[in-house]
């Protein structure tokens, strides 16, 4: 069972006053803020006026069909509503609409209406950043202490931010988790997971992003007792946590039906399947790769669950009962996702296998059969839109290709960037592709006119 956590032991909301934006300020998370019996009556009763005003206020516009508003978009499955994209490109590629100066970093891309969201990080200081997603232009930014240098040589964040209605949610490769104003970029508040919690960091940092479920915001910890936490997403206040198991790279998925929310988390020794709502450990399903990097976010597949990590490992189709329950249906080594997931479309699976000389590769949901692979077009990420996918590979080429399990179709091609490791993946949202480089984050026009909803697969 999940255990409930004391009211105090979260940390104390901190006053708007503490942010002054749109001026950069540096925040030390790592800063322990008094306890709640510590605050004198005024400043709590200051804190309890600015926390409702901030509620009643949070009717802001729902994330619509083309926004792109959290790590691998709207589901967390790789897949784009929009179609009618414009994959007619010149020799040089699509036209590129702006860059930007992000700051060194993983951090993926949320896109939400025409303000796009991304982390970065620049002399000690992580940024989360705020752009307006037509221009490139910087509408705020909000920082906190984090030191550059990454003893393993990836510099910088790795959590996409999760958009939420009025609020983002973020999480820094040590563990300093964030929420703060969408419009504004104020603190709302914070915790810092290590110090508070007993989080244990893992070898190449916090990776995954916090997920939102109703009004609970889960994120993986690896701390003893508490793997995971769930805090009630308007106030920061833990809710439940339980698990022993080390953190990995992934991040957690919901899925089931609106009255029965299951969430998965594939953590550094395999799956695991809570009930969203109070915790309640579902199912398990050992998986350990070597390193521990259990990096690729589990795909939903219906009523079940596919699983896959490089080094050689494999993958694996898991049967997700009523009650959460697991039962394996099939497993090999058809596919080696490293880091990044496959999608799906009418009972196949596409995506990268293997971290060396990766080759994409198209297998059966049924049984895992291979059906295709290509030439090595190394490791990249996807985005499935109607019945095309986008790949964006690790050397920064765009490559456009049909969803179909007879053979290969490559429809386009173009370098967009150079350098290499480029494995932050696209987001893809109203017509523009958004691509990240070393420290730039590029922006491409991939629209004829107004998108319109895809087709979906089964």
């Amino acid at each position: 069972m999940a255990t409930p956590l004391l009211p105090d032991a979260d940390r104390p909301l901190s006053p708007a006053s503490r942010t002054t934006l749109p001026a950069c300020r540096a925040v030390d998370t790592h800063q322990r803020l008094p306890d709640a019996s510590a605050v004198s009556a005024f400043p709590c009763i200051a804190r309890v006026i600015a926390l409702c005003g901030f509620i009643a206020g949070c009717s802001a516009r729902a994330a619509d069909n083309f926004d792109w508003p959290q790590w691998r978009g709207p589901n967390r499955d790789g897949v784009s509503a929009e179609t009618n994209l414009n994959f007619t490109w010149p020799r040089e590629g699509p036209r590129r609409a702006w860059v930007a100066k992000v700051g060194l970093g993983w951090s993926g891309m949320s896109v939400v209406g025409n303000r796009l969201y991304t982390m970065g990080n620049a002399a000690d200081l992580d940024a989360v950043l705020c752009l307006d997603a037509n221009t490139g232009r910087q509408l705020w930014e909000f920082n906190y202490i984090c030191a550059t240098a990454d003893p393993n040589g990836y510099h910088g964040p790795r959590c996409t931010p999760t958009v939420d209605g009025r609020l983002v949610y973020t999480v820094s490769r040590n563990g300093d988790l964030a929420c703060v104003n969408a419009e504004t970029g104020a603190l709302v508040w914070s915790h810092q997971l290590v110090n508070e919690f007993g989080a244990r960091i893992p070898k190449w940092g916090f990776a995954g992003s916090p997920l939102v479920e109703g009004g609970l915001l889960l994120v993986e910890t690896g701390a003893r007792g508490r793997s995971m936490m769930a805090f009630d997403k308007l106030t920061g206040r833990p809710v439940w946590a339980n698990g022993v198991d080390t953190a990995a790279y992934s991040s957690p998925v919901g899925f089931g039906s609106e009255s029965n929310r299951f969430v998965a988390l594939f953590s550094a020794s395999g799956l695991t399947v809570r009930a969203a709502r109070d915790g309640r450990i579902a199912g398990t399903f050992p998986w350990r790769t070597t390193f521990d990097v259990n990096a690729a976010t589990p795909v939903v597949v219906g009523d079940k669950l596919f699983l896959s990590s490089g080094y050689g490992t494999g993958c694996a189709m898991v049967q997700v009962s009523t009650n959460g329950a697991l039962k394996p249906l099939w497993t090999g080594k058809q596919m080696r996702n490293h880091v990044n997931s496959c999608v799906v479309f009418n009972d196949h699976l596409y995506g990268f296998d293997d971290n060396q000389n990766a080759q994409f590769r198209c297998i059966s949901t049924v049984n895992g059969n291979i059906r295709w692979t290509t030439p090595a077009l190394g490791k990249g990420s996807i985005i499935l839109a109607g019945d095309k996918m986008i790949l964006y590979t690790e050397r920064g080429r765009l490559v456009v290709v049909e969803a179909a399990p007879d053979t290969y179709r490559e429809i386009a091609s173009a370098q967009l960037v150079g350098g290499r490791d480029t494995w932050v993946p696209p987001a893809l949202s109203h017509g523009r592709l958004y691509v990240r480089s070393a420290e730039n984050l590029l922006c491409f026009d991939l629209s004829t006119r107004e998108p319109t909803p895809a087709k979906k697969g089964k």
